[in-house]
């Protein structure tokens, strides 16, 4: 059976024996709420793939017991008339809940939902909804009435174990209704009676579902392993068939009050299942005299079992007797499900033990139980429990709860981590120990699952609490590589250890604590990192192999393994952390040819492994703008008499028949090296992606005849006396319909490298100019019906005996020259008076101002001269982080793809649960005005968004890929997502400086110690359009 959840991110299917498919009803926003229309395009962390949850489903279908009628109407007129009195007073107390977790915390990660919640108190403005909308994390939210007003709120009170929260506004902010408050009345609640669940159901602002309850005493549902699960209560069951949004929601009786709280559902039949308010009407009552909610626990989770159970259990006839002469209504006990070790009663009780009283009561439901261990937080109990049918008497002092619930974490190197909590701790029966990773991205991305890592130790240092974990790293300086044990809650006999590089210059250390006064997390920088170590030079042998290799295998003596890691994802890129290998063309200078989907931009951290032994770290230097390489280098002197050497370069370009040596590192990251023949060479176009990134174009690719070499993603082509005379390169492609990225391994020539290598190697930086256009090859059959002649095919012919094609414009760059110029679907007959038949024959154009084309348009033939442009080789090197979005200027394949440029403001990323994702600007749009003023570019927005007080709505229009304008009200909240701005400077250690003072909005929350939002990594970013389809069932 299959169980769903999807409160969180990373929701997955898992397997239990004991539910059927279940699901939270909080509703995920989606933007097809905006208008778009793009496709959807998953996002991808390092090596993620996340599954879409179903969508939403109709709510007007019969439900499938055929006992209990399910209606859904969203006026009162259709109830009976008792019902619409009562519906109409009730329905100005609930309202509708806009929300954000805005970051990573025990089991939730960062997400934007919208659910329901209903006022409990008037007067003092406290609005109860579930613990999984009111978060155990940080919360962002409002609370929009019924008669659409907005009130913002905040959390103070979400239950430890139960499903509900306890949210806080301000009365007098709502100005044109009556504020109205609903009854708790948990007593109410019977089996039988009619009731009517009403709120925010399926996005809806109010739907009424109507329903009966036909059960008081089921056990808590289970939603999945890594996820929140309510536990030591009932639930009551019903057939209403609630969906995605009703979390929150009140279930009323006819007397308009409420006798439960909407909680959860099943997926694959009509039932619902309400949380019981008797805890909750407890902990009102305290939060509403300023007192503390006091929660006790032995930590021991129990389920209710019926005496059939119970007996076949050891329960005696003798207890039996006094349980139900006690209580002459009662069908069963309370069993210890899970006792956890080291807990308070991990020495007394086991599983399977009949709880029979404390001190001296006899317990047989949670209300009883649950009020005792409240009672009694820090004080000794006497507990009596039946195993195998002998009464035995325990004394187990009560501990406090709240003691074992996380209410803080840390933020490091991309990663958030907090104590282990209780629930994941009772979820998978392991003690409340140790430092969970909430967030396993940046620093701590281990291989493996995505979620449910606990640390062991760091740097050999034991790590049992945050607070070891802090002092640990506080004493590691910045890109230490240290090693790291760790351990899967899911799997607890198997241990892992993994170096990891620490990363304190992107992202700061800090610790975020929950203040429930506030309903903010409060920040403290956890201190500057200590600076790195110097680099002591080492050396080290590179691999010997057999001789019978040839001399092919002393390339590897020229080969490097390349890592990149990037803290922000931008230019489209989809993944965080890169590996592969480098060719070192310039031992003296420390240069390496490597695959721009290895290295796609310059911010990030790169590492160089060199003979396997020695690692150094790179810089970047140069990324070719059309071919997919990259020119990395590292300081010589840091590998000591390492005998690395610079590859020969063969000056013979490949053509199809040529024996070579394939020499690579495979899968397994072992060398290969073998003979293989080139099977062909031809123009190749890698198709593009629907969210813009880098893609080479116009490139001849080599390919090879044999299997082996699409198990190599890096590697060279060599000749029979060693010499390099092609790159073996992994190209990213496009996304396929499983949400996985395409890759395509092909051959490059080595001549490709030239035009940037050569200056290099004289101490120059590389100045290309280039067409701005990619073409595509043409057969001669359609070129003349295209209007070739016969002259120029014999010319095509006489070029090119080989190859009888020409090459056609199939896109040219938005802005650019050779736009206003050359025009889609021209047929390129020559350049400067050459007939060109080779792609290579086009790097004519790195070096000469301006080109003579004749081309062929509509069946003419056209003379133009086309002025080149100069390129820069460092890609995107500047970023804006506002609201949670990543802007910078669009980049190469954004102006490949797009027909117009509204903006030079370009979307290119945005975090989960940022104002950005929760109010619907999407990836792949343009920014062109912010509060009226346009936004031209990237100084324009800051000096506009500068003008925007915190903690407003801010009217942003945007333009979508496909030129769909859109006005978007975002609500900024620089506490949480400050505004950014980060700019490249070889001058600093790490290649970039964020500029300080950006924003300094009116009223800034925020201060110059503040956070800094500059970290986006693993499932706290989006880099995709997700438009249409994706409505959550939750």
């Amino acid at each position: 059976m299959e169980i769903d959840l999807t409160d969180s991110p990373s929701a997955t299917s898992v397997s239990t024996p004991t539910e059927s498919a279940l699901h939270i009803h909080k509703r995920r926003r989606t933007d097809d709420e905006i208008a778009s229309g793009r496709p959807s395009d998953d996002p991808e962390g390092e090596d993620s793939d996340m599954p879409h949850p179903p969508s939403k489903g109709s709510l007007d279908m019969p439900p499938s017991n055929g006992s209990i009628s399910s209606s859904r109407t969203t006026i009162a007129m259709s109830e009976p008339p008792q019902w619409q009195k009562v519906i109409e007073k009730t329905v100005k107390a609930i309202v509708s809940i806009r929300f954000s977790q805005v970051s990573a915390f025990d089991t939730e990660g960062p997400e934007t939902s919208e659910a329901t919640g209903f006022i409990v108190d008037a007067e003092r403005g406290y609005i109860l909804t579930n613990r999984h909308v009111a978060c155990s994390g940080p919360f962002v939210g409002e609370a929009v009435c019924h008669d659409h007003e907005e009130v913002d709120v905040y959390p103070v009170y979400r239950d430890p174990v139960h499903d509900f929260g306890i949210l806080k506004f301000d009365p007098s902010k709502i100005k044109y209704m009556d504020v109205t408050s609903i009854a708790l009345m948990p007593e109410m609640a019977k089996v039988g009676i009619d009731i009517r669940v009403v709120g925010n159901d399926a996005g809806e602002k109010l739907s009424i579902l109507s329903g009966s309850i036909s059960r008081l005493d089921r056990n808590a549902p289970e939603y999945g392993d890594l996820t929140y699960n309510d536990f030591n209560t009932f639930y009551l069951q019903a057939a209403s068939s609630t969906s995605g949004g009703s979390s929150g929601s009140p279930v009323i009786d006819i007397n308009g009050n409420a006798v439960a709280l909407q909680a959860g559902g099943s997926l694959k039949a009509a039932t619902d299942f309400f949380l019981p308010l008797d805890r909750v009407r407890r902990a009102l009552t305290f939060i509403q005299e300023s007192k503390p909610v006091t929660r006790g626990t032995i930590q021991t989770q129990f389920l209710y079992r019926p005496f059939d159970e119970t007996r076949r259990l050891g329960l005696s006839q003798q207890t039996e007797a006094l349980i139900r002469n006690s209580f002459p209504e009662e069908i069963g006990m309370l069993v210890a499900e899970t006792v956890l070790p080291k807990g308070p009663a991990s020495e007394c009780l086991e599983e399977g033990d009949i709880l029979v009283s404390i001190n001296g009561e006899l317990i047989t439901k949670f209300v009883p139980l649950e009020d005792c261990l409240d009672r009694n937080v820090g004080k000794e109990i006497e507990i009596v429990a039946e195993r195998g049918g002998e009464q035995r008497t325990f004394k187990v002092t009560v501990q406090d709860l709240h003691s074992i619930t996380p209410d803080r974490y840390v933020e490091i190197g991309g990663a958030k981590l907090n104590n282990l909590s209780y629930q994941l701790a009772r979820n998978f029966c392991v003690p409340v120990s140790g430092v969970y990773v909430s967030e396993p991205s940046g620093m701590f991305r281990f291989e493996g699952p995505d979620r449910g890592w606990l640390l062991s130790s760091i740097d050999n240092h034991p790590i049992h609490t945050l607070e070891d974990f802090i002092q640990v790293m506080q004493g590691i300086p910045d890109r230490e590589r240290v090693p790291v044990v760790y351990y899967s809650i899911a799997d607890v006999h198997t241990t892992s250890v993994a170096v990891v590089q620490v990363e304190r210059h992107w992202s700061r250390f800090r610790l975020a604590v929950r203040n429930d006064k506030t309903g903010i997390w409060d920040f403290t920088n956890l201190g500057t990192p200590l600076p790195p170590k110097a680099i002591v030079p080492s050396t080290a042998r590179f691999l010997e192999l057999d001789e019978s290799l040839g001399p092919a295998k002393e390339l590897f003596s020229s080969m490097v393994k390349v890592s990149y890691y990037m803290p922000c994802r931008i230019d489209g890129f989809p993944k965080s952390r890169k590996y592969g290998a480098g060719l070192v063309v310039d031992a003296a200078r420390g240069l390496i040819v490597v695959s721009r989907n290895i290295v796609p931009f310059a911010m990030g951290d790169l590492s160089v492994t060199i003979a396997d032994s020695i690692i150094v770290p790179g810089k970047v230097v140069y990324l070719h703008p059309t071919h997919n390489i990259a020119i990395i280098s590292y300081n010589p002197a840091d590998i000591g008499g390492t005998p690395i050497r610079s590859a020969q370069i063969s000056p013979t370009n490949l053509v199809q028949g040529h024996q070579v040596s394939l020499v690579a590192f495979n899968h397994n990251q072992r060398p290969i090296c073998l003979k293989t023949v080139v099977t062909d060479i031809t123009s190749v176009t890698i198709p593009h992606n629907g969210t813009p990134r880098f893609r080479g174009i116009n490139l001849d690719a080599i390919t090879l005849d044999t299997p082996l070499a699409q198990q190599c993603s890096s590697g060279v082509l060599a000749d029979s006396e060693g010499r390099v005379q092609g790159l073996w390169l992994s190209y990213l492609g496009e996304r396929n319909a499983s949400g996985r990225d395409n890759e395509y391994h092909l051959g490059l020539h080595i001549s490709t490298i030239m035009p940037i290598l050569q200056p290099m190697q004289q101490g120059l930086y590389p100045k290309l100019r280039n067409l701005n256009i990619e073409v595509m090859p043409v057969q001669m059959a359609q070129a003349r019906h295209m209007g070739l002649t016969d002259e120029w095919v014999k010319k095509v012919e006489e070029a090119n005996p080989a190859r009888h094609h020409i090459f056609m414009v199939r896109r040219t760059e938005t802005g650019s020259v050779s736009a206003s110029i050359l025009q889609e679907l021209d047929l390129i007959l020559s350049i400067n008076g050459k007939v060109i038949t080779r792609m290579y024959e086009m790097d004519v154009q790195y070096d000469a101002t301006e080109l003579e084309m004749m081309v062929l348009r509509k069946k003419a033939e056209v003379k133009v001269t086309v002025p080149t442009e100069a390129v820069d080789g460092s890609g995107t090197s500047r970023l804006v982080i506002w609201a949670g979005a990543m802007m910078h200027e669009p980049h190469k394949a954004v102006l490949q793809q797009s027909k117009t440029l509204p903006s030079r403001v370009y979307v290119s990323a945005r975090s989960k649960g940022s104002p950005s994702y929760m109010y619907g600007m999407v990836p792949t749009m343009w920014v062109t005005h912010i509060n009226g003023t346009p936004t031209p570019d990237l100084d324009a927005l800051l000096k506009a968004v500068k003008q925007c007080p915190d903690n407003s709505y801010v009217r942003v229009k945007t333009m979508s890929f496909d030129m769909i304008p859109t006005v978007l009200s975002i609500k900024t909240n620089m506490h949480y997502w400050p505004t950014a701005e980060m700019v490249r400077d070889d001058n600093e250690e790490s290649g970039w400086r964020k500029v300080a003072d950006t924003s300094a909005p009116i009223d800034a929350r925020a201060n110059e110690d503040g956070p800094v939002a500059v970290i986006v990594d693993g499932d706290e970013v989006d880099m995709d359009e997700e438009i249409g389809g994706n409505e959550i069932v939750a």
